[in-house]
């Protein structure tokens, strides 16, 4: 193959997915706008979203990027399937990270809120918040991921290119949606 070709085929394969891209993340936007009740009720919130919505990238593209790589090697089958101890290894260290990661955010913007002498919500409000929104969206973007890798390879595509507009897109926005969720839900239950 030529650089051209391979160009052309690189931009085939990732406009259409970068267009999503676009879409997605200004939907996202839209979520967050709506969120203006939630944000004023829980002191701190908005200090989160770009922490909890980055990790989101980098936890379910190293994902991505893991599952990718495998299949190129051949380590794994291109036909998924649970009973594989290296995908489940993969998942179940992406959702740990991506739930621990949460906690860990939440209690790191208490301490920097404090730090800069602005109001917070209470601990467990913000750490609650986040490992709810942690953990489902960590299923959901487990699902997209695994979903785009293996359906893409099996289509030809490289699931290099795939992966990583995919994951970013569909974290920025199940990741605020889950975080607007689990903040209502926190809130309901009392917290805050």
């Amino acid at each position: 193959m030529t650089v051209r070709e391979v160009a052309l085929e690189a931009y085939r394969e990732s406009l259409p997915v970068l267009a999503l891209s676009a879409v997605g993340g200004l939907f996202a936007g839209v979520v967050l706008g709506g969120m203006d009740a939630e944000l004023q009720d829980v002191a701190g919130l908005l200090v989160l979203v770009p922490a909890l919505l980055a990790t989101r990238g980098n936890v379910y593209g190293s994902l991505g990027a893991r599952l990718g790589s495998a299949l190129h090697q051949g380590l794994i089958d291109p036909r998924f399937s649970f009973d594989d101890d290296r995908i489940n290894a993969a998942v179940a260290a992406a959702l740990a990270n991506g739930v621990l990661i949460s906690g860990v955010a939440a209690v790191m913007a208490v301490a920097l809120l404090a730090l800069v002498g602005r109001p917070s919500a209470p601990l467990a409000t913000l750490v609650a918040i986040a490992l709810i929104a942690g953990f489902v969206s960590g299923l959901l973007l487990t699902i997209a991921v695994v979903s785009v890798v293996f359906v893409g390879y099996r289509r030809g595509l490289n699931p290099d290119t795939l992966a990583g507009p995919v994951v970013t897109t569909t974290g920025d926005v199940v990741g605020i949606a889950t975080l607007l969720g689990a903040t209502r839900l926190v809130l309901a239950l009392g917290g805050g």
